[in-house]
């Protein structure tokens, strides 16, 4: 199907449901590739076709009657156009993100937000703090948006929380978040490659989703992920330049209580091969990845690597 035909048959779809049930079908035949912001066709047509009319994303069934306008079919239809024929992200359309019930400005500037880090940092990390009333410095290492570092200044309420990046453009989305959040006084931005420019500091938990993916694999993403700034996603030939560059950093950053907690997508074997002597720790997570890591500092300090 040519690009200019995907959308023919739009001209009868009278309601905003014609429309998912029309659209929802010609994300196969489009080639597009979900997992940015929802894991299905159906989620994100929906989203997208709330978001385009103004309509509360919490809405029920029955906005699925409501009959499309003109003027709103010429909108919806130039959304989807840029979407399934442009393969543009849903996210940078709307310019947001959700983490949980966290919402995120995001544009082409920054990987569009997807961690498991919203299910660890609430669940799992103060289980590996002595005290995590007393936690007063955390760290977000490769932090695009910020909004992992917004997470973690919710959790902890006494700390002072940096965020670190080497992209001048995606720290300007960061302080978006932060401002729109109200964390400007608790949440410091930094231009750095991981610590190099950060001033001395003795954090509680360092935390990172840095840029993981095989520079090859990195060449062989769908469009929808090369629209994403390389810089976010490129972790060199073997995935791992930025992940050994901050363990080798961490040692001297670290509370003697102190964390690292870095996640790593599908590099676990190539993880425990390469950093075997710092004997990681792999954290459930509910779709069962286990793709995050996390290490001592007592560990990191008699680590030779």
């Amino acid at each position: 199907m040519k690009p200019r035909d995907l959308l023919g048959g739009a001209n009868r779809w009278v309601t905003l449901g014609d429309w998912l049930r029309g659209v929802e079908k010609l994300y196969a035949k489009a080639g597009a590739t979900l997992g940015q912001v929802a894991a299905s066709a159906h989620d994100e047509a929906l989203y997208l076709l709330l978001r385009t009319l103004d309509l509360p994303l919490e809405s029920d069934g029955g906005v699925l009657k409501k009959k499309i306008t003109a003027a709103e079919r010429t909108e919806v239809e130039a959304v989807f156009r840029r979407r399934l024929v442009e393969h543009v992200p849903a996210a940078y359309l709307t310019r947001e993100a959700w983490l949980g019930e966290h919402r995120f400005y995001v544009d082409e500037r920054v990987i569009i937000p997807r961690s498991y880090f919203l299910e660890i940092i609430p669940q799992q990390l103060d289980g590996w703090l002595p005290d995590p009333k007393n936690v007063t410095r955390v760290v977000d290492v490769c932090t695009g948006s910020g909004c992992l570092a917004i997470l973690l200044a919710k959790h902890f309420p006494n700390a002072a929380v940096d965020a670190v990046d080497l992209s001048s453009e995606a720290l300007e989305v960061a302080a978006i978040n932060v401002k729109a959040h109200r964390l400007g006084k608790r949440v410091t931005l930094h231009r750095s490659d991981v610590f190099d420019a950060v001033p001395a500091e003795k954090y509680d938990v360092i935390l990172s989703n840095p840029p993981y993916e095989p520079s090859a694999h990195c060449d062989a993403l769908p469009a929808e992920f090369k629209q994403e700034p390389r810089m976010a996603l490129d972790g060199g030939g073997d995935g791992l330049d930025i992940i050994r560059k901050l363990f080798r950093q961490a040692r001297t950053r670290l509370q003697p209580h102190g964390i690292v907690m870095i996640e790593v997508g599908g590099l676990r074997v190539a993880m425990d091969r390469e950093f075997a002597a710092l004997d990681l720790h792999w954290l459930h997570t509910g779709d069962g990845s286990d793709c995050v890591c996390v290490v001592g500092a007592a560990r990191l300090k008699t680590w030779r690597g």
